[in-house]
């Protein structure tokens, strides 16, 4: 029997870097939220049944959010956590009734409004026959610099080998599960690094340098940029 493919957004945090009274996943820009634009950017691949977003027990803005053509797809879980790693845990526990252990589970920050159809479709057909899964990422091509305590540059870090890991990462539910139960979830910060840690190697699949996250202010003037540059309203 074929796999079922899921989503899941965490998006219970509570912004501290971005700033201001609302959480990042809920500022507007292009017609919509940053959620909404990460939703709706999931839902363009036909083969992702149900998107759940996980928003924390007292989140009083979700309800506000208009998922415009693909509302039927999104399920809103009330139980966040404190961590991202715990939010997505929680997630899955919540809906562990309506997932196979087999089925894959797509995993993307709410932050990342501008992930492309294009790379869904790669992660989706690269990662599909992959025993343990695979995430989008990016080869790191600046030069890293290595810092001491007085915040002086105390040595240059070879690239070589390296990536910058975005979302989606793809992996199947149990294995998800098992990674996330055994670590230690206050460090953990992405879904890669879980199943790393139960000595496996997930499959690297190349993102575009526009799949950028929504960190700091400035940073809405760069996605919303990318988003006018696709059709999106301005």
């Amino acid at each position: 029997m074929a796999c079922a493919h899921f989503g899941l957004i965490p998006a219970a945090g509570s912004s501290l870097r971005f700033g201001g009274p609302l959480p990042k996943q809920y500022q507007r820009l292009c017609g919509g939220t940053l959620l909404e634009h990460a939703v709706r950017a999931l839902a363009c691949a036909a083969q992702i049944r149900t998107i759940y977003v996980v928003v924390a027990p007292d989140d009083e803005h979700f309800r506000a959010c208009a998922f415009d053509g693909v509302a039927a797809q999104v399920v809103a879980l009330y139980c966040g956590g404190p961590t991202r790693a715990a939010s997505v845990f929680n997630g899955l526990m919540a809906m562990r009734n309506a997932v196979d252990d087999g089925d894959w589970l797509l995993v993307h920050d709410a932050a990342r409004a501008c992930v492309s159809e294009g790379e869904l479709a790669r992660l989706l057909a690269e990662a599909a026959d992959d025993e343990v899964g695979g995430l989008l990422a990016l080869p790191v091509v600046d030069t890293l610099k290595r810092a001491d305590d007085d915040g002086r540059s105390s040595a240059t870090v070879s690239r070589v080998g390296l990536w910058r890991a975005v979302t989606p990462q793809m992996f199947r539910y149990r294995l998800l599960v098992e990674a996330l139960r055994r670590a230690d979830l206050a460090l953990v910060t992405d879904e890669a690094s879980a199943i790393e840690s139960l000595g496996l190697r997930p499959r690297l699949v190349q993102a575009a340098s526009t799949n950028i996250k929504v960190t700091y202010p400035e940073d809405l003037t760069i996605a919303r940029a990318i988003l006018e540059s696709r059709g999106h309203p301005t």
